[in-house]
């Protein structure tokens, strides 16, 4: 089950909370309506940890599937946003373990969309940090710098006290700023030009 994203858009917690009820009646397109609104961002989440294109998109939907058969038991203690990554992060760190994070490919090159080099091999290069930092800093670090979320929201997706991610995040960060100063490949110097030789 593969739904176009592109009406993808943003809707409050409110609306999220709507949604959520109509999907606990067995509304369908309301389940559609969820998950063309979560469809890109849960992608994205979940990519940035397994990071495999085609398990990243089964899991989607597994988690969706999860979403529809949960609908009723949501206690509104946290926001739907919150609730919905927690799920993510639970399906995604039962399906792949540390070994499997280690050894798969950081890009499928087949299933990339046309971008430029330059970009992938951002992309990649970032990636790379991401999965030298342990599964609890990377998590912390995803939910917080790409997908926007609080320290509070993620302390709630991650189970565990703010100040825990807190501290998750101070790591990560000096992790990352080691790991990609110390694999950033060398600039050339301006006077060695290749194309006079």
């Amino acid at each position: 089950m593969q739904l176009s994203t592109e009406r993808e858009t943003s809707l409050t917690n409110q609306q999220e909370l709507d949604v959520l009820v109509r999907i606990a009646d067995g509304d369908r397109e309301a389940m559609t309506d969820l998950f063309q609104n979560y469809h890109r961002r849960l992608f994205n989440f979940v990519y940035r940890l397994t990071p495999s294109f085609s398990i990243a998109e089964e899991l989607v939907n597994d988690i969706m599937l999860l979403v529809w058969q949960k609908a009723s038991t949501f206690r509104g203690e946290s926001r739907v946003s919150t609730w919905i990554f927690g799920i993510a992060y639970r399906q995604t760190m039962r399906r792949v373990t540390r070994k499997q994070l280690e050894t798969s490919s950081l890009i499928e090159v087949d299933e990339l969309p046309a971008e430029s080099d330059v970009s992938v091999e951002t992309e990649d290069w970032i990636l790379r940090g991401l999965h030298c930092l342990p599964a609890a800093q990377q998590l912390a670090t995803i939910l917080v710098f790409y997908l926007g979320l609080s320290y509070e929201e993620t302390a709630k997706v991650a189970g565990c006290p703010v100040n825990t991610i807190k501290t998750r995040m101070f790591h990560a960060r000096r992790k990352l700023k080691e790991h990609l100063q110390a694999s950033a490949m060398p600039t050339r110097k301006p006077e060695e030009n290749f194309d006079e030789q």
